[in-house]
């Protein structure tokens, strides 16, 4: 059986939490995951760049 509820937290968010990932441009893409860049400026990125260090 399906999970039906898996992912609906995604559907509250503006543009369903996709864009561009400021790191690899990927585009259309989910930014789930936060880190912080130099500045001290927080960044949603994707899931390949989660663990990248700016």
């Amino acid at each position: 059986m399906a999970k039906s509820k898996r992912g609906k937290a995604l559907w509250k968010i503006p543009t369903r939490s996709r864009g561009t990932c400021p790191i690899c441009n990927a585009t259309r893409i989910k930014l789930l995951y936060d880190i912080v860049n130099e500045e001290g400026e927080n960044l949603k990125v994707c899931k390949r760049c989660q663990k990248h260090k700016i």
